[in-house]
């Protein structure tokens, strides 16, 4: 397992802070973001591999691109339906909440339960992540 300290530190060298006002105009929050792009976040999770505790602490951080490259490595048979739930509660982002369901949540085995039971809420981005999923047959 890689370090999340040296992952973050090698997240904040690739920071783009140049970026952030553009990403907030297009409706993604700056909140600690970093601006780095989502090609870099799928090189750097590809180096890394599957590692699903290293996920879960950059999911802790708090930091929307950190959050994101920890939807990418982390391990989807290992995903619960609990940490799904936490997860999608941390959305504030459309951004986060796709990329999350795009790389991650699809692959889950509660990938259809979790549409079905989200469909239904009221939160604006737990709501979003039942219809965020791409297109997939029901098994």
């Amino acid at each position: 397992m890689a370090f999340p300290q040296t992952v973050l530190r090698n997240l904040k060298a690739k920071a783009r802070p140049d970026q952030i006002e553009g990403m907030s105009r297009y409706g993604m929050t700056p909140e600690k973001r970093l601006g780095v792009s989502i090609p870099t976040l799928r090189r750097m999770a590809k180096d890394l591999g599957q590692d699903h505790a290293l996920a879960l602490a950059l999911w802790k951080t708090g930091i929307p691109d950190a959050r994101i490259l920890a939807s990418m490595i982390e391990q989807p048979g290992r995903v619960t339906e609990k940490q799904m739930e936490s997860w999608v509660g941390d959305f504030n982002s459309w951004d986060v909440c796709d990329q999350i369901c795009d790389s991650l949540f699809q692959k889950t085995a509660w990938a259809w339960k979790k549409v079905r039971d989200w469909a239904e809420r009221d939160e604006e981005f737990v709501k979003r992540a039942a219809f965020a999923e791409p297109d997939r047959k029901e098994s």
